[in-house]
């Protein structure tokens, strides 16, 4: 990749519907669509099935085209008690439809075995839609740092796997830098990149309500973010920068236009190309 690409991630901006989404992409400079076609069912979260919603299909395919933007993932086929990993076959249609290339997951079981059989399976059933699936370690989760994602991958050794880290994550599981040396570079498609502040809340509430409603824009907050992408290949950057009450007081399009800014920003000033 010879310059670098970014993608607007729908937790950024998760009152527009998919083809707002790209709409906005396209007039604030993005290159790509981070969507959530899969319905989560968590609170206030609003239903972007458009496995179902066939004339919100249309129209995301629609402004997909009228753009040029693409769609980089789908979320989220979470590993989770209870869920049958087929359930999300027909989001994987639909990405596949859309031109997506990835599919993210992380693993909400305790239960070892039946975690690894399950992203196994996802990993079985995006396959013949092209797709990846992107393990991303959550700190709320049940995997929860960057060792035990790194474990299920090497375990499952699926070849359509892939490791995706979030800069949040990475530094609210207290991950040390020099744990990314050696990792193979072929498992890395993708990044989230975000800023939070430095200090880590020790109550689960805070950190959630951190991580979907207030992540700080790049170069913001405290996270080595400098540090963590020497390490890694140039990829495409997902910017997760949701802040709620940002966005609520300066509009969608200022909150994601100035979440690109200041991450190109960010990486031209201490990030090389060619790293």
């Amino acid at each position: 990749m010879s310059k670098r690409q970014f993608s607007l991630a729908h937790l950024t901006a998760l009152p527009l519907s998919p083809p707002e989404l790209v709409y906005m992409a396209a007039t604030t400079g993005y290159d790509f669509v981070s969507i959530r076609p899969i319905h989560l069912g968590l609170p206030n979260e609003p239903n972007y099935d458009l496995a179902k919603n066939k004339q919100m299909l249309a129209d995301t395919k629609q402004a997909l085209n009228e753009t040029g933007v693409g769609l980089l993932d789908i979320e989220l086929a979470k590993v989770a008690d209870g869920i049958d990993p087929t359930v999300y076959e027909p989001a994987f249609e639909v990405a596949a439809e859309l031109g997506g290339r990835h599919v993210l997951s992380s693993i909400w079981t305790n239960d070892r075995q039946f975690a690894r059989e399950g992203f196994a399976k996802i990993c079985e059933l995006a396959k013949p839609y092209g797709l990846t699936v992107e393990l991303e370690f959550v700190p709320i989760a049940a995997v929860s740092n960057l060792k035990q994602a790194v474990d299920v991958l090497r375990d499952t050794g699926c070849e359509n796997a892939g490791l995706l880290i979030d800069a949040h994550h990475f530094h609210r599981a207290l991950v040390k830098i020099e744990d990314l040396e050696g990792l193979p570079r072929e498992w890395f498609h993708y990044f989230h990149l975000c800023d939070a502040g430095k200090h880590i809340p020790n109550n689960r509430e805070e950190l959630t309500r951190i991580m979907r409603e207030e992540r700080l824009y790049v170069g913001e907050g405290g996270i080595p973010l400098q540090d963590i992408l020497k390490r890694l290949p140039n990829m495409p950057y997902s910017l997760e920068i949701p802040h709620m009450r940002r966005a609520k007081e300066i509009g969608y399009e200022t909150h994601v236009r100035q979440c690109l800014e200041s991450a190109k920003a960010y990486l031209n000033k201490y990030v090389h190309l060619g790293y």
